[in-house]
């Protein structure tokens, strides 16, 4: 893991401005793209649809090569959103033209598999961007507010979530990395930037039991990833909601794994996989407070 960068800051698209809808990871469907399209030619942006946003090899958006969009290297472009997630970004995360981002930042708007690229962008580049969906109106609105305002983010726990009986009280401030927790236990060794004296947000939605969340938090501790973390917010987890596995929960999980880290938790934020989840920045400055139940996160873009 190498030293955090300092925080890249990409200006905010405009009514007028260019963007480029990408697939870096699974296709989507043309439904979805329409859909996608529309929501943000309603705020008066220019929308453009990737060459290969709809090509299809296996469960992948099309070749490797192809779906390294040029999108970074327009200087039309002024904002690059992903179509959906999937799998496959991982793929070519380390293959962006990081000097492109560099001399021309514009932000990164995706979750799940995205995950991926935030993670390689913050490694490489410092880029901030935005955890975001557009699918769902209350989606679409969160992400708007993001992206085209710039406004900063402060996120309310849901108190009915069940991911705030794991919280360990407390104040921690920190840049905001994370993601889809698959993806970041993956990216071990692999290109995981720096989490030390960083804030960390999980989500994640079941696939298996709980050893699959056991796993990808053992691996994180093990490897020494979490070492000097502040915090840690925890998002969406759907599918664990009643959950058991021989007497345990997914609470037991983050209590026996998270608890050990001595850090605060917060849970309850509603950002992640589900219907109409919120969005929220990147990269940024970030505090969480167990008391006031709040993750404040500054804004992703300028």
């Amino acid at each position: 893991m190498t030293a955090p960068p300092s925080t890249l800051i990409a200006p905010k698209p405009r009514p007028g401005d260019h963007v480029r809808l990408v697939s870096p990871a699974s296709f989507p469907s043309r439904e979805l793209v329409a859909e996608t399209k529309a929501v943000l030619e309603s705020w008066g942006l220019v929308v453009e649809i990737g060459k290969h946003a709809l090509d299809q090899r296996g469960f992948l958006a099309g070749r490797d090569e192809d779906r390294l969009d040029d999108a970074f290297r327009d200087p039309a472009v002024r904002a690059v959103i992903a179509t959906r997630g999937g799998a496959g970004a991982y793929r070519i995360a380390d293959d962006l033209d990081f000097a492109a981002v560099l001399a021309d930042p514009k932000p990164v708007i995706g979750f799940s598999d995205i995950t991926a690229l935030h993670l390689a962008l913050r490694r490489h580049c410092g880029l901030a961007g935005i955890h975001g969906f557009l699918a769902g109106s209350r989606s679409a609105t969160a992400t708007r507010r993001l992206l085209m305002d710039g406004e900063p983010a402060v996120l309310h726990r849901d108190s009915r979530a069940m991911t705030v009986a794991a919280e360990v009280p407390g104040t921690a401030a920190g840049d905001l990395i994370g993601g889809n927790l698959g993806t970041i236990a993956h990216a071990v060794g692999v290109g995981l930037p720096s989490l030390s004296g960083a804030l960390l947000f999980l989500e994640a939605e079941r696939t298996m039991g709980l050893g699959q969340i056991d796993r990808q938090l053992t691996q994180l501790i093990r490897s020494g990833a979490l070492d000097g973390v502040h915090g840690i917010a925890l998002g969406r987890f759907p599918g664990f909601e009643g959950f058991t596995d021989r007497g345990w929960t997914l609470v037991d999980v983050f209590k026996d794994r998270l608890g050990s880290l001595n850090v605060p938790v917060l849970g309850g934020i509603d950002v992640g996989h589900g219907p109409d989840p919120l969005s929220l920045p990147l990269g940024t400055a970030a505090v969480l407070d167990t008391e006031t139940g709040t993750l404040t996160v500054e804004p992703a873009v300028r």
